[in-house]
Parts: structure tokens; sequence; C-alpha cells
């Protein structure tokens, strides 16, 4: 069988990898079409997918004649909700009204055709397979439609896979989200035959859009054993030094959208730096993090025993560490299966976090805490942090959701969405794409 699959950036990368290794050892093929930033060819997981035999990955723009590219990148561009700010915002939507859906239908139609082609003949069977799709994406939900309906048409299932984890239990966690009721950035996953999330947790933003014939909880591919074990060997050698800290701490932060009480962080950053030996090492965001107050803060970034993460991947700086401060981030899940003790500030952001629900021991309420943590650290060292029920239960819950064995549920997934050609009717023409309605 084989599998089409489009990536975008780094949460992609995290989460549908590990799905991808599986898929191939099972005895699949498959190609990948790298539709986000260039850089990421250069990834570590990027280069050990290109050594597996039965993959085969290209960057969107190596696949497609440049003049098309050219005009896929443009439209993609103008209709991105993330650039449309003060400035530049009336511009882009300026250029969307001119360029509208029926001038922008060509090129969509033309560029799923071309990446189907490519992967598929006449008589294949496959899958398509994206990630998540929402209103912020980089890459805009009118181009997925058109590849969807196309793949469709081709005989050719559709799946939407995760790249997130929900590391929160509350819905109302953004810069101006203060309604409580149904989020209609997941109704657009309605576009897929089938969507797989890791969790329960992330099951209710999609449940009133969709039946359950339509939604599949599968657990966490990023962090399920199987996958740790692996990407423990993939990891290149850390740019991290040893450290001669007491305690060394790492507080991770949220992208700059989520709601977070910023003057607080501060605080905390101050009181953590307060004490003699320890070392605490602040890693914003991956995407939209220099973008928040606290990294320009130049009072705490000239304490000596505080420093900013840049490019450093989030593993390394969780091996590093022998204490966390996490704001409401997937990343620490890692952590807590390992038995290191996570800090969930709570009370630094509008959110409740996914840790603190499962595991109220490492909930942060106020200053005290914060005070009293790191000061029993210190004194008593990281060891018997969690109640050991309420970790299982967390990882039961959240990441081996249906029992360990995650990937082999994933594949499965991906297999039963490939349909026999010869149960499919077969009496369309070769370019019936190119009369479906505009999705």
């Amino acid at each position: 069988m084989k599998a089409l699959f489009f990536l975008r950036h780094y949460n992609d990368i995290d989460h549908i990898t590990p799905v991808i290794s599986r898929w191939i050892g099972s005895g699949h093929t498959c190609d990948i079409v790298l539709i986000g930033n260039s850089r990421f060819r250069n990834d570590y997981r990027i280069k050990f997918l290109k050594g597996l035999n039965g993959v085969r990955i290209a960057y969107i723009a190596d696949v497609l004649p440049p003049v098309e590219f050219l005009g896929w990148f443009f439209q993609t561009l103008i209709l991105i909700r993330s650039l449309r700010r003060p400035f530049i915002g009336p511009i882009m939507k300026a250029l969307a009204e001119v360029y509208n859906a029926k001038r922008r239908e060509p090129i969509w139609r033309s560029t799923a055709n071309r990446l189907l082609r490519r992967s598929f003949g006449e008589s294949d069977e496959g899958v398509v397979v994206f990630d998540w799709i929402e209103r912020n994406s980089s890459i805009c939900v009118e181009w997925v439609k058109v590849v969807l309906s196309t793949a469709r048409a081709m005989g050719l299932g559709t799946v939407s896979l995760p790249h997130g984890d929900s590391p929160h239990a509350s819905q109302l966690i953004r810069r101006r989200e203060l309604t409580l009721e149904p989020d209609t950035t997941f109704a657009n996953a309605g576009i897929f035959e089938k969507v797989v999330v890791p969790n329960e947790l992330c099951s209710v933003r999609f449940r009133p859009f969709m039946d359950n014939q339509k939604l599949a909880v599968l657990g966490s591919p990023r962090y399920c054993d199987e996958w740790l074990a692996r990407v423990a060997e993939l990891m290149p050698p850390s740019p991290l030094t040893c450290s001669d800290s007491k305690l060394k701490v790492v507080m991770f932060l949220r992208k700059s959208n989520f709601s977070t009480f910023w003057e607080e962080v501060g605080e905390v950053v101050r009181i953590v730096a307060s004490f003699p030996g320890v070392e605490l090492i602040i890693k914003p965001h991956t995407r939209g993090g220099w973008q928040q107050s606290l990294t320009k803060d130049m009072s705490l970034r000239r304490l000596s025993n505080v420093s900013v993460a840049g490019d450093i991947h989030s593993i390394y700086l969780m091996n590093w560490a022998d204490v966390i401060i996490d704001l409401a981030t997937s990343v620490v899940f890692e952590a807590v299966k390992r038995k290191k003790p996570v800090l969930a500030a709570d009370y630094l952001h509008a959110g409740r976090s996914a840790l603190a629900e499962f595991i109220p021991e490492a909930e942060l309420r106020c200053r005290d805490d914060v005070y009293r943590n790191i000061e029993r650290f210190l004194s008593h060292g990281c060891d018997s942090f969690y109640i050991e029920e309420h970790r299982q239960r967390f990882v039961t819950e959240m990441i081996d959701v249906g029992g360990p064995d995650v990937l082999s549920r994933y594949v499965a997934l991906l297999e039963g969405q490939v349909r026999p050609k010869a149960s499919q009717n077969r009496d369309y023409p070769h370019d019936r794409t190119a009369n479906l309605a505009f999705a």
C-alpha cells in the first residue's frame, strides 16, 4: 500500500514521523511532500525518513514547475490569517478580493492533480494524509479541500493525523476567546474521511462537528514508548554542555497568541533565579516565541544564571533539566513518562493544563508554590515527585490510549482507508477532477 503525506512544520514532523516510520516498517511505501519552510529538509527526522527504503521525499518547489509554484505560493500567502495584521493585513485582504476564489481555482486544481498523479497511477490504491487543518494554518484550507476532493475522485482515502496532544483541559485559552461554545475552527476537519486524535481531551474539539465513525482516538504517536526509544537513537549530539549548578531548570513558554500573564512570569523567573546554585533556561515557543515581551526584558536577561534558548531543540533542554516549569505545552509529556518533575504553572496563563488536571501535585497556584518547590528540590532532590497513581492515569489517558502499541493502531487505520480499486466505480474519465465543483 502507498500513502502520500504532506508535512508543514515542526508539529507535523513531531507527530507524523513516528507513523510514517511504522508504516514503512509494515512493508508499505510512501511519498512525503514538504509544504512549509524549506529549512525543514534539514531536520534530523526528515533525514532519518530519507534513509528508509520505500520513502520518497521532496520539497513542493522541487515538484511543481516554477511558475506554478509561484502561483501556489502567492495564493497561499494572501490567504494566511496570520498575515492579516495592521499595515500588511489590508493589502493581503485586497489581494484576496482581486484574486478571488474563481481566479484561484485553476492553480489549486493544477497543483493538486500534479502532486497526486506524481504519487498514484490510475490503478493505484492509497491514502492521502495531512495533519489537522485549521484557520491559522500556514497552508490554506481552500487548497487542501481541492487536494482532498481530487484524491477522492481518484479513489484514494483521506486522513487527518494529529499535530498535537492537547496540553490544555480548558477551551478559552487564547486572546479574545470569550465565548464557551464549539470552536468552528475545527469544523474544517469534516473535509477528511477520517480524523485521528491522540486522546479524549483532543476529541472534544471535533465531536460537535462529526460523528464517532469519522473520529478515531488512538493515542500519541510522538510520546509512545516505541517512538521515544527510536528518536533517542536518532538525536544528534546535544549542543548543551554539562553544568555544575545544583539545580537546572527549564521554563517552556507557549505561542504569543495564548493569553499569558507576562508580568507574573517575570516574577517567577526572578524567584527561581534568586536561589544560589540554580540555573534557568527559558525556551520561547518555536513559532512566534520571540514576539513575547519576556524574551525582550533586559532586566531578566542580565541575570547571570538566566538565559534564553535560541534554536536549541526542546528535547535537548528537557534532557538537560532537573526540573521543568511549564505553561501548558505538550513537550513536557515525555518528562512525565520519565518521572522528571514538571511544575504546571497554571496561574501564569488563562488555561487549565492537562498536567494539572491529571496530576494535582504538579500544579503551581501562587508564588509561594514556586518558592517552596525550588527549595524542596534543592534540599531533598527531585525523586518521588509524583503520586504514581496520578502519573499512571496521565500516561494511560493522554498518551497510551488503548494500550502502549500506539503506532500499530495508526497503521491499521491508514490501511483501512485504502479502498480496493475493484470495489470502486472506475468509469470516471481521467480528467474528472477538473470538473469537480470548487469546494
